[in-house]
């Protein structure tokens, strides 16, 4: 526990990059901190990283993608599905239409269903794209086995200048990404 943000900044830095920390809990100094409980006057502040994924299906139209369906590839080269992205803003949506373009046949994810919510039954309607662009992301460190994100994750930009093969492979730890840029 502290009071000094210096001290929190370090600390969600450093100790967040422990597996299973996902971040920090800001509260009163008199509020008994109490595990699984969640208090409306608390904040969690999770730590963030950027990385890059394989963008290999989206929602809505090819003129206007909604959320993207993210991948990256496993040991034997086959794509598997990490995530989803938040609702993109109509300025990466308009960006993003112009280099996505219709899945060929044989695409990995052929009749794969996207839940649209972690826990939840609720299919989204997808439209499979082919896998060769990757897209920059903001992700917390939050991570079921093989490096997929509870969370849904934010786009950040086009990576024109990575190839899919530098992406991280399926499984590889999250954090910083390898790539410069």
């Amino acid at each position: 526990m502290t009071t000094d943000p210096d001290k929190a900044q370090e600390w969600l830095e450093d100790w967040t990059d422990v597996t299973g920390v996902e971040g920090l809990v800001v509260k009163a100094l008199n509020q008994r901190y109490r595990p699984g409980v969640r208090d409306r006057a608390w904040t969690k502040i999770r730590r963030r990283d950027t990385t890059e994924a394989i963008i290999g299906a989206i929602t809505d139209t090819l003129a206007r993608p909604q959320l993207l369906i993210l991948g990256r590839h496993d040991p034997t080269g086959r794509l598997r599905p990490i995530g989803r992205t938040v609702p993109l803003r109509p300025d990466a949506a308009r960006q993003l239409a112009e280099h996505l373009t219709p899945a060929s046949s044989g695409h990995p994810w052929t009749g794969a269903k996207f839940s649209s919510a972690r826990g939840t039954r609720d299919v989204l309607d997808t439209t499979l794209v082919q896998p060769g662009v990757v897209a920059e992301i903001s992700a917390d460190t939050a991570v079921d086995h093989g490096g997929v994100w509870r969370q849904p994750v934010r786009f950040k930009r086009l990576r024109l200048d990575v190839t899919v093969e530098d992406v991280p492979p399926f499984g590889a730890p999250p954090g910083p990404s390898a790539t410069v840029g």
